[in-house]
């Protein structure tokens, strides 16, 4: 099969390359996925788990990317809660092979049921940006109906899904981003913008709330912003100060496949709409990768051309 590779860490994106890997082995409990679309974290280069299995040794060739959509084509010993031929989506496992391949194995707990009638490309957006935007603001933070949340890089693939969560929710929403972003944040549902390349955090007021996809100086700011008894939440970086009176938390997103299964309910519905920004063939991963900070919404691969296969 054809698989995008990396092989020398020191490389970053330019060690990317389409190359021929064996097909992959469906050990117990795992599905095969026959990959349709797939969305990658343009930093998971620098992740240990990229270069190295949970004990620690080189796993190199490694395959990135976590995000999937596809087909079931082949079940592991044991593996119950999916059939052969059905159409699935979730997360493949920080640690092993990713989905920028035309198959992977996953576990099959990883993965929810997709219905016949979202396209593959959306739901591949959907993984990584919807199961984070949700724990962040709901399971870490505890956003309630009529607090107020801020959140950075509103127009990204993670911070867009979390304004149209927030909202609802019933929360008041204050986005951030470029000033280029500022109708897309509002067209979302947030109820204010501020421009992080123009304006002043400090207009957002006292918040519940901070949701954190930048880091750096941003996330150091923000602090000063939450309010007694609120939680300022970053997956950019561990945050290096605490808001004076409440509560700092990193965390890296888990699979879930009933809330998965919630945001696939919620896009057939309309009530949420990942925001694509480019669609490319897996030969040009590379040039995704290096290109996605000029990129809005998510980027997606799309691995495999046409319709479902018959089984």
């Amino acid at each position: 099969m054809q698989a995008i590779t990396v092989r020398d860490r020191d490389a970053g994106v330019g060690g990317l390359a389409l190359t021929d890997m064996p097909y992959p082995h469906a050990a117990e409990n795992d599905v095969v996925v026959r990959v349709h679309a797939a969305g990658f974290t343009p930093g998971e280069l620098d992740w240990p788990s990229t270069w190295c299995d949970r004990a620690g040794r080189d796993r190199t060739p490694s395959i990135p990317g976590h995000e999937l959509s596809g087909v079931v084509v082949e079940l592991g010993y044991g593996t119950t809660g999916l059939t052969e031929g059905q159409r699935v989506f979730g997360l493949a496992d920080w640690a092993r092979n990713g989905s920028l391949a035309e198959y992977t194995a996953v576990e099959a707990r990883n993965l929810a049921p997709l219905p016949a009638d979202i396209d593959h490309t959306m739901a591949a957006a959907l993984p990584v940006s919807g199961l984070t935007a949700w724990q962040g603001l709901f399971d870490h933070a505890r956003l309630t109906t009529g607090q107020t949340v801020l959140v950075h890089g509103a127009a990204g693939g993670v911070g867009s899904i979390a304004v149209q969560l927030a909202r609802e929710a019933g929360a008041r929403v204050i986005g951030t981003g470029r000033a280029a972003d500022r109708d897309v944040v509002l067209g979302l549902g947030a109820q204010v913008f501020i421009a992080l390349d123009a304006g002043d955090l400090r207009h957002a007021g006292e918040v519940d709330v901070v949701f954190d996809v930048i880091g750096g100086d941003v996330l150091v700011r923000s602090t000063e912003l939450v309010r007694p008894g609120g939680t300022l939440v970053s997956i950019a970086m561990p945050p290096t100060v605490r808001p004076e009176a409440g509560r700092a938390v990193f965390f890296v997103v888990e699979p879930d496949r009933a809330r998965l299964t919630g945001l696939a309910r919620r896009l057939r519905a309309g009530r949420l709409s990942p925001i694509v920004g480019a669609v490319r063939p897996l030969s040009e991963t590379p040039s995704a990768f290096a290109r996605h900070r000029r990129t809005p919404g998510k980027t997606i691969i799309r691995v495999a051309d046409g319709q479902d296969p018959v089984l």
